[in-house]
């Protein structure tokens, strides 16, 4: 099985998010794409990110109706700071023959190697890329050059359009009443506005 892996702390999770597992899928031919949303980041500032509970139901409610797309609760089950080495061995050992592809952004590309365990990351997964929209193709080439030499890195560049969303874009609309339509899904936006969610810093 071909199993996609999209990360990060989903707060909230938005368009961009869903639109960059599709295509990730589409072109991928992924047979089932994981949303797992985070338990504590060392990499964040925990004062910003609502509680686990309501980031998880609200990447439930934006994934519901597509059957490849699935919701894994591996990380905020834990107790601690959640690391994506740890994360893919846990994914690997309940299911040694898939093939992991851990999805993300080009500011992953060029961070990846700064985080916990680079070299078990990239061996157990193999990196997709969503080039972003204002990143020089060379730059993008360097860094996947890097890792290649560095951690024989398999990385696979999408070819699609980056959509540029932001979860930290979509919170500060809120705090500012703006409408946030179009940027998250509906049931996602009904969400936040009955638990009142973002509306202060």
């Amino acid at each position: 099985m071909k199993t996609g892996i999209l990360g990060g702390t989903f707060n909230p999770v938005h368009m961009g998010h869903l639109i960059l597992a599709e295509n990730a899928r589409d072109q991928l031919q992924l047979d089932r794409v994981l949303f797992i949303p985070s338990g504590v980041s060392y990499l964040k500032d925990q004062s910003e990110i609502v509680p686990a509970a309501d980031r998880i139901a609200m990447v439930r409610l934006a994934i519901d109706g597509n059957p490849f797309f699935e919701l894994s609760t591996l990380e905020t089950d834990k107790s601690g700071n959640s690391y994506t080495c740890e994360t893919l061995r846990e994914l690997h050992e309940e299911n040694p023959s898939d093939e992991l592809y851990f999805i993300g952004g080009a500011d992953i590309l060029m961070s990846i190697h700064t985080w916990k365990d680079p070299d078990r990351i990239l061996k157990l997964a193999t990196l997709v890329i969503a080039p972003r929209n204002f990143t020089e193709k060379d730059e993008l080439e360097y860094h996947k050059s890097f890792l290649r030499e560095s951690y024989e890195a398999n990385v696979i560049f999408l070819d699609t359009f980056n959509l540029e969303i932001s979860s930290s874009t979509i919170r500060e609309r809120i705090r500012n009443n703006h409408s946030i339509r179009y940027y998250v899904p509906d049931s996602v936006e009904s969400y936040i506005e009955e638990h009142q969610l973002y509306i202060r810093d």
